[in-house]
């Protein structure tokens, strides 16, 4: 038989843990499930790709300068060319596939700022594409949310209708498609794929009569939403603020602090905090993925975080968790894990109220430790059925169905 050949897509290998983590996710899925599987992408970050996970790798744009604001006549020129030649190098690449899969991230939301015509338009080309050509074209665990721009809308939408498999991280992200006007009554809501990524193991709380332990405190380089470009830089100033106050806090009170980043461009964000506050103890994690992450938070007292994948692998470890919000998608995944009373909004952060809810976190630590261990057991199941509606839509043989769940638990 002819080994099937299955495409990853997406902005991966591009600096952010998050997106790394969803491809992992189903990479590891894959070698348990269909072994026999031949895979590449076409993804941000190619040689990363290939060279951290194993697979060929093709850049998903043809101009190299996509990121960069163009500015000048033929910077303008070469990246409106290099939209139409990615209109066809797509295609070329979804023609060589049996299958696509868009690994988990927020590809169908504009929660962060973002273009019609940088990656929703790159998205559109890829669910065309797999319409046209017969390619099945799965968005896997993604992310969505309502999205105010009509171009930046209207591609998302369409993208979305035009995939063969659509399943979300949260039921907020299957609501706000069906409000876009896509169909979702076929559509499944299970947890983040990185849930589905091993789970280091815990370290015991220290507790009294132990001193204190130490706190992870996830940071971000935020600057509010797609709709806040007018006072972004406000909106930054004012969360670096609060947040510096609340790390000189925890070191006021003899609080070690490890900061935590998800994207390479928070680094200029742990640099601000560590030259404000200027203390032995404060220092910085180098994690290179969401697997460096969670040894972090399984190994901290408490968390506070920022990034939606920063809150996951400190859920994920088990850690109690408080979540500067910046997104529903935050507000939600706190809900599913049981700790939805412990958020403070991204946009306003009050240094003394988040103390407060800090310390009133803290006391609840061992029962919240409890708790997450149970919801851990559950989104385990739930991921489980994830891979095996996965297996049925995309790969659809006999034995596999049956197979499917008893195989990648004992892979796992």
């Amino acid at each position: 038989m002819t080994p099937v050949r299955v495409g990853v897509f997406g902005l991966l290998g591009s600096g952010n843990l998050g997106n790394d983590g969803s491809l992992e996710a189903v990479l590891g899925y894959l070698r348990a499930e269909h072994p026999e599987a031949v895979v590449d992408a076409l993804c941000g970050g190619p040689e990363v790709v290939a060279a951290r996970y194993g697979i060929p790798a093709t850049r998903l744009h043809w101009y190299r300068g996509e990121y960069r604001t163009a500015s000048r006549a033929g910077a303008i020129a070469a990246k409106g060319l290099g939209k139409l030649v990615d209109a066809f190098r797509t295609a070329a690449w979804v023609r060589r596939h049996d299958v696509v899969i868009v690994p988990g991230m927020g590809v169908l939301e504009a929660t962060l700022p973002l273009r019609p015509w940088g990656f929703p338009y790159s998205l559109f080309l890829l669910c065309a594409s797999g319409r046209l050509l017969r390619t099945r074209v799965a968005l896997v665990g993604v992310g969505a949310d309502a999205i105010g721009d009509r171009p930046t809308r209207a591609l998302v939408r369409w993208s979305a209708r035009l995939a063969a498999y659509r399943s979300y991280r949260d039921a907020l992200s299957r609501d706000a498609m069906r409000a876009m006007g896509v169909d979702t009554a076929r559509d499944e809501v299970y947890p983040d794929l990185a849930f589905a990524l091993p789970t280091p193991p815990a370290s015991a709380p220290s507790g009294p009569p132990d001193p204190p332990g130490p706190v992870c405190v996830g940071v971000m380089a935020f600057h509010g939403g797609n709709d806040d470009r007018a006072r972004a830089e406000e909106i930054h100033r004012r969360y670096l603020d609060g947040v510096t106050r609340f790390v000189r806090a925890l070191v006021a009170d003899g609080r070690p602090v490890r900061l935590l980043t998800g994207d390479e461009c928070d680094a200029p964000v742990v640099a601000a905090i560590l030259d404000a506050v200027d203390s032995p103890l404060v220092t910085a994690a180098e994690a290179a993925s969401l697997a460096d992450l969670m040894t972090e938070t399984a190994a901290a007292d408490t968390v506070v975080a920022t990034r939606y994948h920063n809150l996951v692998c400190a859920l994920k470890a088990g850690t109690p968790t408080l979540a500067l919000s910046y997104a529903a998608k935050s507000d939600a995944l706190m809900d599913r894990m049981g700790l939805g009373a412990y958020r403070h909004p991204a946009r306003e952060v009050d240094a003394d109220r988040l103390l407060e809810q800090f310390r009133a976190l803290e006391k609840r630590s061992a029962e919240l430790r409890r708790i997450l261990t149970e919801r851990n057991q559950t989104t385990a199941r739930q991921l489980e059925d994830q891979f095996t509606a996965l297996t049925a839509a995309l790969f659809p043989a006999p034995d596999h169905t049956h197979a499917h769940t008893h195989t990648y638990r004992e892979a796992r």
